[in-house]
């Protein structure tokens, strides 16, 4: 870096700019606005960055070299000139067969990884013919009832080929079930299952409310999922620790990791206090994130995330293994950038945002459909939103060297404020007793909202600018082809149930739900009787309500 001359004759240079050069034109044209801020964060912009701004950083220890602590440039030595990031097309439509459908259709195209939503009954643990799931049932997602769904999705899928990410919490376990079910009816070692299960319960009580049973008993699920997947699935990420929803509900990019790496520091001392070794369960941890429209502040964040992380794995946790500090992450791009106002507009901005997650340096990355705001997306806009990630990394040059943005000052300055506020706040939830009672008391949720209003009052006012919303608007759009759901598949779903129900050995199940209520009472490792369960085609609602029983159901605020 610069000696201490080096800068006082950079500051001196800079004085002049600002007197002769930049001066006369401020006077004379002003600038666009009397303050810059970054988008969501509110860190102020300065004019010019200059080394003076990043005098503090050492190189070895606050940026360093791509795979080596503490990781600033990424977690692998060779990042995108190794291979380039997994493809992940968000997919869930209505029934199990079309979802295979679009399933083959994104691999034909050439997506590298599946990404699975399911419907609001199966993520709150009800099957498809309970009263609770009327009008919902293959709305937003895929309806999961049975093992035989799930069979149906991946049918023709070899999963010792693909990687494949679940957006599921509450009933994780059961679905991490069903997929090394059908794994082991592929005839798949289960060493060779990859993908991610997101099992992430601590953002939805901070930020989704898809939530069943109360925090104690959820972490239990988590960190036996932990223990099982370590020794049985040690290629499978047991939890991918979500800021996404947490940008969505409104927060800034410094809470975003914030909160986040605190769910993360939870997660770990749950697993340590279960009696695991935290090299054991850490390198199976993974994150996932949020792109949103300012190119250099998601890139400084996805920097600062993983400087922070690797920190705290070894400040905290004294973790040894290199993997156990490694944070690698998941991006999608932002859902709530996405305007129902000229949605062509949409393709841009997803563009930018999957510009900064690449060269923020993820491991995988979905793109969203320009008409997400309005269905679920089409074939058509699912194309080019995968083919805006194939630009990318055959056409733009972003992927051809290792963290290019690294030593700008600006970027690296940002970097540093971003971690700078990212543990302060961390550091804050600590003194509130940490994330669980952070949460508990309502606090997290809260210091999201309020930034969430303070930014809608912003946009009401016309000071945030929304192409296409309140600034450069059009009188009308033209008609769009929507995605629509099917209103039969719903009473189609509640007949293949109950086939299902009517074909399978009642006694078998009820030895197998018998089972998985026996683990829930004392404590065995949850996931095998559960794995069982599945194979005897027990549905997710049935071995839910076991949980159910035992655990009981979380009332916010009782």
């Amino acid at each position: 870096m610069f000696d201490e001359d080096d800068l006082e004759a950079i500051r001196e240079a800079k004085a002049d700019w600002e007197a002769e050069t930049a001066g006369p034109t401020l006077d004379r044209f002003g600038e666009r606005e009397e303050t810059f801020t970054t988008d969501t964060g509110g860190q102020a912009v300065k004019r010019l960055y200059t080394p003076d701004d990043i005098a503090d950083l050492d190189y070895e220890d606050d940026i360093g070299f791509p795979g080596e602590e503490p990781y600033t440039r990424g977690v692998y030595s060779t990042m995108h000139r190794g291979r380039l990031w997994t493809m992940r097309q968000y997919a869930g439509m209505g029934t199990a067969s079309e979802t295979n459908e679009r399933f083959n259709y994104l691999i034909d195209q050439g997506s590298s990884g599946l990404s699975m939503a399911f419907d609001l009954p199966t993520q709150m643990g009800y099957d498809s013919d309970a009263a609770m799931a009327a009008g919902e049932v293959g709305k937003a997602g895929v309806a999961i009832d049975t093992l035989a769904d799930f069979e149906t999705v991946f049918d023709g899928i070899p999963l010792d080929e693909v990687s494949t990410s679940m957006t599921i919490n509450a009933p994780a376990v059961v679905l991490l079930a069903m997929y090394i079910a059908v794994g082991d009816k592929q005839g798949v070692d289960r060493s060779e299952l990859r993908g991610t299960i997101q099992n992430d319960i601590m953002k939805e009580y901070i930020a989704r409310n898809l939530f069943i049973y109360p925090p104690e008993p959820s972490m239990r699920l988590i960190t036996d999922t932990f223990e099982f997947a370590a020794e049985a699935v040690p290629n499978f990420n047991t939890i991918s620790i979500s800021g996404y929803h947490i940008r969505e509900a409104g927060s800034t990019a410094a809470q975003e990791i914030a909160f986040t790496l605190a769910n993360g520091i939870e997660y770990v001392e749950a697993a340590i206090d279960a009696g695991q070794d935290v090299d054991e369960f850490a390198p199976q941890l993974s994150f996932f994130f949020n792109a949103h429209n300012n190119i250099f502040e998601e890139v400084a964040k996805f920097r600062a995330a993983r400087r922070l992380w690797a920190r705290i794995m070894d400040e905290r946790f004294g973790a040894e293994n290199p993997k156990s500090k490694q944070l690698k992450f998941h991006t999608q791009t932002g859902g709530s950038t996405l305007t129902a106002q000229q949605i062509e507009n949409n393709v841009v901005r997803v563009g930018y945002q999957a510009l900064a997650a690449v060269l923020g340096g993820t491991q995988s990355l979905h793109t969203n459909g320009k008409d997400e705001a309005l269905s679920l997306p089409t074939e058509q806009s699912v194309r080019t939103a995968l083919r805006t990630q194939q630009i990318l990394a055959h056409e733009s040059g972003v992927a051809d060297t290792i963290d290019p943005l690294a030593g700008s000052y600006y970027v690296e300055s940002l970097t540093d404020e971003v971690e700078a506020e990212a543990r302060e706040i961390i550091d804050d939830i600590d003194d509130r007793g940490g994330m669980l009672r952070a949460v508990d008391a309502g606090y997290i949720q809260q210091e999201i909202q309020d930034v969430a209003f303070e930014r809608q009052q912003e946009i009401e006012a016309g000071e945030r600018i929304i192409v296409g919303v309140n600034e450069f608007e059009v009188d009308d759009d033209p008609e769009m082809d929507l995605e629509s759901v099917d209103e039969e598949d719903e009473q189609r779903q509640i007949e293949q149930l109950e086939e299902v129900k009517a074909e399978r050995d009642d006694d078998a199940v009820d030895e197998a739900l018998d089972a998985v209520a026996a683990a829930a009472a004392g404590d065995d490792n949850v996931l095998p009787p559960v794995i069982e369960a599945v194979k005897a085609y027990a549905t997710v609602q049935e071995i839910c309500d076991v949980f159910r029983e035992e655990f009981g159901e979380y009332q916010p605020g009782v």
